[in-house]
């Protein structure tokens, strides 16, 4: 079997499923030639928030349309994806093992930071999917750790897929994309490249006092939360590919990151 990246995925807005103009909609419609086809798909999503970690052990998860606003053609889409109830036990065995104790929601879909950009990757929807939750009141390494507890799954077939956005300030959106792109959004997200790129971990997980412009590219953690566990899961001290890098609504930023 041969070993499974994590890769972190910004998801942006859930209207980048249906915005082909998009740079981010067309890199990750091919983004799956950049690793073997997995057996699975570990989805951890920046909209699934827990106290605990829970893990969706649904046989066939749901397609969770958990926004309001956006076009009707949205709310039609579906991602009939099966589940993976069998690889859930495992992921919550993998966790308590190493200190963290877990269950699992048998009810749980997929939320738009799982399914949208999948329906871009994997449009057949035919590679089982579920979810992990993330804790939002605990810090980056805390879900380091978690990805370390994953790692084990990127040998068995299993594509550990973090998502959420490089950078989430909502209120700093462009509605229309005519106002270029945001120096302090480009500023933030040049940091973190080169700090992901040399394998900084220490920096990375002290972000919020080293990076530049962090309160205004995260007013709260939730949606870069997800690439510390992608971080945690891959080899130690190899450096992160950044596969694609562009910006939607003038700073938002859309960087996938793969990690080896």
């Amino acid at each position: 079997m041969t070993r499974l990246p994590a890769v972190f995925v910004s998801h942006g807005s859930p209207m980048l499923a249906l915005e082909p103009h998009r740079p981010a909609h067309q890199f990750l419609r091919g983004a799956s030639q950049h690793w073997p086809k997995p057996k699975a798909i570990l989805a951890v999503s920046a909209h699934w928030e827990t106290e605990a970690p829970e893990i969706g052990a649904t046989a066939q998860p749901a397609t969770i349309h958990d926004f309001y606003g956006f076009p009707p053609a949205l709310y039609q889409m579906r991602y009939p994806a099966p589940g993976a109830p069998q690889l859930a036990g495992r992921i919550k065995s993998l966790l308590e093992e190493a200190g963290h104790p877990a269950r699992l929601d048998p009810e749980r879909g997929l939320d738009h930071g799982a399914w949208s950009p999948l329906a871009l990757i994997y449009p057949e929807a035919d590679i089982p999917v579920l979810q992990l939750s993330l804790q939002p009141h605990r810090d980056p390494a805390y879900h380091a750790a978690i990805g370390r507890a994953l790692a084990p799954l990127r040998d068995e077939g299993v594509l550990i897929m973090a998502t959420g956005s490089l950078t989430h300030n909502l209120r700093e959106l462009s509605r229309d994309d005519s106002g270029g792109i945001a120096g302090w959004a480009e500023e933030f997200a040049g940091w973190m490249a080169a700090k992901l790129q040399a394998r900084d971990d220490a920096a990375l997980l002290d972000y919020r006092r080293q990076a530049p412009h962090a309160q205004r590219s995260h007013p709260t953690d939730e949606h870069l939360l997800p690439l510390y566990v992608a971080l945690g899961a891959a080899t130690p001290q190899h450096p992160a590919e950044r596969l694609h890098a562009s910006f939607a609504h003038g700073s938002l930023a859309m960087d996938t990151y793969l990690f080896n």
